[in-house]
């Protein structure tokens, strides 16, 4: 008999108030090792609070939260490990150059034979050309990218974005798109906020629908292949 593995974030009755604001109400998430699920809903549903939690930047008020089989908040430092995170502000060095920002978070984690791992990251995301030049002279889209080299320096086995392709024109869009399909292609799992439901209909392998603080739909993309997206969408926030 084969044993069923366990999955890699596992969420279970997650309350996150603000004084008197519940913005999380009794949130139930499990995602499976190798998933790319796009997290969907409107402003104000709860997305940017929830990944914030994962990415162990914000504290539940109440519930479980495990992640690579690590237990939050209180091992919080094994999580990070395991984990990058990007979010639609780059948070870069704009005086130092693509190299040197991957040098600063390969010598955090302790990368060995840091050059290679550069070499190889800036390679994955497009920019090996540019590595040499600062990065306030790179566009948004470039930042965008050099961002998720950053990310995924220490190889990590749970990616979180929060609305990547906020203020990215559609050249820009189109070559992130390249780069998350090669992060999800390497078996990382990806966790993803966004607005666009066409980018992630075409990216995500399963749709999860936060409304009211919680889980209102989830579907997988053999699901979907009976409707589509959007109507999906609408369905769940009208339920």
């Amino acid at each position: 008999m084969k044993l069923k593995t366990p999955p890699i974030i596992e969420v279970r009755k997650l309350v996150k108030r603000f004084g008197s604001k519940t913005v999380l109400r009794g949130l139930d998430f499990e995602v499976s090792r190798g998933e790319f699920v796009a997290l969907l809903g409107p402003n104000g549903a709860g997305k940017t609070t929830f990944l914030r939690i994962l990415a162990s930047l914000s504290r539940p008020s109440l519930g479980e939260v495990i992640i690579a089989g690590s237990h939050l908040p209180h091992q919080a430092a094994q999580v990070r490990s395991q984990m990058g995170v990007v979010s639609h502000l780059p948070l870069l060095y704009p005086d130092l150059t693509a190299e040197e920002n991957l040098q600063f978070y390969a010598r955090m984690y302790g990368i060995p034979d840091p050059l290679a791992r550069i070499t190889e990251v800036l390679e994955l995301v497009g920019l090996e050309n540019r590595r040499s030049d600062l990065v306030r002279t790179f566009s948004r889209g470039m930042q965008q990218r050099l961002a998720i080299g950053r990310a995924v320096i220490h190889d990590p086995q749970v990616m979180l974005f929060d609305e990547p392709y906020t203020g990215l024109d559609q050249d820009a869009c189109e070559m992130l798109d390249g780069v998350l399909r090669s992060v999800a292609a390497q078996g990382r799992t990806v966790v993803m906020t966004s607005h666009d439901l066409a980018r992630a209909e075409d990216l995500a392998t399963r749709f999860d629908i936060l409304s009211r603080g919680t889980i209102a739909a989830s579907a997988s993309r053999r699901e979907l292949k009976k409707s589509n997206l959007l109507a999906f969408y609408k369905l769940a926030l009208a339920d």
